[in-house]
């Protein structure tokens, strides 16, 4: 065999294998909800706590052992470029919706992909491969990329959270907000004392703590909502846009970049204790362990969540049917389209320019940032807009197809990786 064509086939290889291992992991998932090991309740709750507690606690650790006062710069381009295509996928999504007369679900379908964990797993994958070798040999090369990733992650939770359900045209408004003024004392009361009880009950704290605690919470609530009303309404509309970004994998980075760019904390976190780490084996370690716990669960979930409709497709009662022109357009975005551009745009800004630094594994990130199935948010935006049974049944049926597919993406990781190379010479 010619070094050339050697030269294709060891990372083709090398992908197809960190490819097949995401498959694999997500089977485990199947084969956890096909012999009862989790129910599908079960994991929207590991969901929920893997988004809320687990990445930000990874974001943290990694952000902050990665970032520092002079490698600050190198994110930069990383969170334009998530930015970047963020935003144009959401107006080719819009675009679509409109032209091709697709359900409303296509426009977030093609807008968010799936940005935390199957990225990082893949770059774990990749990790035992050694693939990530071949652009730098120095050790650190799996590290920076999973820190790249999970700022990239950052911009996608936080894009979907925020704009997700508006693309779907979802206001949730609370239904009694406009009887606020009506509710007298005695109403107040009654929910004041149902928070205490429901409190006694959850809270780990004595019950007169938690009758005190219970109280308190609810009584600045009632005083914050009675501010907010008297807020005019193109304020309240500013804040509703800023507060929807604020979420726990943002403040988990932004922790992270706090702990990451001031030398003091990044020393009790990050060194050795007799280098003056005191935080290193108990708190880090601890935050360390709760973080790598979300790139290999969340990927299992994927495997409940596509087992749950499997089973409901095999019932064959309100099943749902998956539009062939949404999944076409779809596949072709999500793992064709975009991959050629963000390989050719970050290829060339990589070899004609200085703007993305000078580090190869920050562009095979780029490269490989926009490619993907779509994210799972896509089910819980369904629900959020009261779609029917039977289109979100389809959409479960299109979510299981875009899985099954996935390791196409290891067409992209060799393109990454050739075109990093073909940078890194020129």
């Amino acid at each position: 065999m010619s070094s050339d064509a050697q030269s294709y086939l060891v990372p083709f290889l090398g992908a197809l294998q960190a490819s097949i291992a995401v498959l694999l992991t997500i089977s485990a998932g199947v084969a956890a909800a096909q012999f009862r090991l989790l129910s599908e309740s079960a994991s929207k709750e590991i969901s929920q706590v893997g988004v809320n507690l687990f990445l930000p606690a990874l974001l943290i650790t990694n952000i902050g052992s990665e970032v520092h006062a002079e490698t600050i710069l190198r994110y930069v381009p990383i969170v334009i470029w998530a930015l970047t295509y963020g935003i144009l996928s959401m107006l080719l999504g819009m675009a679509i919706t409109r032209i091709c007369k697709t359900p409303s679900w296509v426009t977030p379908a093609i807008a968010f992909n799936n940005t935390t964990s199957l990225p990082l797993l893949l770059v774990q994958s990749l990790a035992a491969t050694q693939l990530l070798d071949t652009l730098d040999s120095s050790g650190g090369a799996v590290a920076r990329a999973k820190s790249y990733f999970l700022v990239n992650a950052m911009v996608g939770n936080s894009l979907t959270f925020a704009l997700g359900p508006k693309l779907l045209n979802v206001w949730t408004e609370s239904a009694d907000e406009d009887n606020d003024d009506e509710n007298d004392n005695d109403h107040v009361e009654a929910q004041t004392q149902e928070a205490e009880h429901d409190n006694e009950e959850t809270s780990l704290l004595p019950n007169q703590i938690a009758r005190k605690q219970a109280r308190v919470t609810f009584a600045t609530w009632v005083q914050g909502r009675k501010f907010w009303k008297r807020l005019p309404e193109w304020l309240k509309e500013t804040l509703n846009i800023v507060l929807a970004f604020v979420n726990p994998p943002v403040i988990g980075a932004v922790i992270g970049v706090v702990i990451g760019l001031v030398p003091a904390l990044h020393r009790l976190f990050f060194n050795t204790q007799e280098e003056g780490g005191y935080l290193n084996a108990w708190l880090e370690s601890a935050l360390e362990n709760i973080g790598e716990l979300f790139p290999a669960l969340m990927v299992v979930i994927v495997g409940v969540k596509l087992s749950t409709s499997m089973l409901r497709m095999k019932k064959g009662d309100e099943s749902g049917t998956v539009p062939w022109i949404p999944l076409v357009l779809i596949t072709l975005v999500r793992f064709v389209i975009w991959p050629a551009i963000s390989i050719v745009v970050i290829y060339l800004l990589a070899s004609k320019t200085n703007l993305l630094g000078d580090d190869p594994i920050l562009w095979f990130a780029m490269m490989l940032a926009p490619t993907g199935p779509p994210a799972l948010m896509l089910t819980a935006l369904a629900d959020l807009a009261g779609a029917s049974e039977d289109e979100k049944m389809g959409i479960a049926k299109f979510l299981t197809i875009e899985y099954a597919i996935s390791p196409m993406i290891f067409l992209t990781i060799v393109g990454a990786l050739k075109a990093s190379e073909a940078a890194v010479r020129s």
